[in-house]
């Protein structure tokens, strides 16, 4: 008996119903480390909390999408919200290994290769199957994903199946805006190429300014979720300064230099652009 007077509630099986239902007994045993470096705890759990996270913010932008489907716009942005929310608390998660040195890093790096093979988060289908659904598409990427099939395969049809914002370009078609017909039916797979038509579309929906319109709390959500999925690769790029310096990495070339490109790829184009026509 507790001293609360309330009897402990166990299974059957030998655990509490928190413990059955966060499996903590599986979660504990999943950190397996490579290296005596005080650092690794503090960096696995890191990537471990990612994984979760953007397993997380896929599975919303799934939502979104139901949502969109059935054009029911409020709900499609109570569905946003929770999405800004979740990747505000993602990026903070940087916090946590802001004091990470070289020193400290490289026998975690050292001990992953030799233990496991030439390691490349390039790997991570989560973080690859989120992207996609964010619409920023990029065929080359899945040959990092040949030596598991399973995921080479949905990441392949996530590639050719629409991306959030081509659900929402379907739904401004649907509501009258004049939206392209080629956006309408577009090769998925490709990338996204702007349009000013589109960019127009936006630019009307800022220009009225009615703070009742779903359509303009969408755009306003489109842009903070842009923001954070720009500050995670922010955050990233600093990181790898930080603790890996100039060095190659990714296919021999220099990790910050495959990196900065990156920062160039922002969803929702148009949300953006529109903005320099609004006066």
């Amino acid at each position: 008996m507790s001293d609360t007077g309330i009897k402990p509630q166990t299974g059957g099986d030998g655990h509490t119903p928190y413990s059955r239902y966060v499996q903590t007994e599986v979660l504990h045993t999943l950190q397996e480390f490579v290296s005596d470096s005080p650092a690794e705890p503090a960096f696995l759990a890191n990537v471990q909390i990612s994984e979760i996270y953007w397993a997380l913010i896929t599975r919303e932008l799934m939502t979104a999408q139901t949502e969109l489907r059935s054009d029911k716009i409020a709900a499609t942005n109570r569905v946003l919200r929770r999405i800004v929310s979740h990747m505000e608390a993602f990026n903070a998660n940087w916090r946590s290994l802001s004091w990470l040195t070289p020193a400290e890093l490289m026998p975690i790096l050292k001990g992953l290769s030799a233990r496991h093979g030439k390691d490349t988060a390039l790997q991570g289908w989560a973080f690859r199957e989120m992207v996609f659904l964010l619409g920023v598409k990029d065929r080359p990427s899945l040959e990092h994903f040949e030596p598991q099939p399973h995921r080479f395969k949905q990441l392949s049809e996530r590639l050719s199946s629409p991306s959030l914002y081509d659900d929402i370009l379907a739904a401004l078609a649907r509501d009258g805006k004049p939206i392209p017909p080629k956006y309408l039916a577009p090769d998925c797979a490709a990338p996204y190429v702007p349009s000013k038509e589109i960019e127009g579309v936006w630019a009307e929906i800022y220009r009225a300014d009615d703070p009742a319109d779903h359509w303009r709390t969408l755009a306003e959500l489109l842009a903070d979720i842009a923001v954070e999925f720009t500050n995670w690769k922010y955050l990233h790029l600093m990181a790898t300064r930080r603790t890996f310096g100039a060095r190659p990495a990714y296919h021999g070339v220099d990790a910050i230099q495959w990196l900065l490109p990156t920062m160039d790829e922002i969803p929702f184009p148009e949300v953006w652009t529109a903005r320099g026509l609004v006066s």
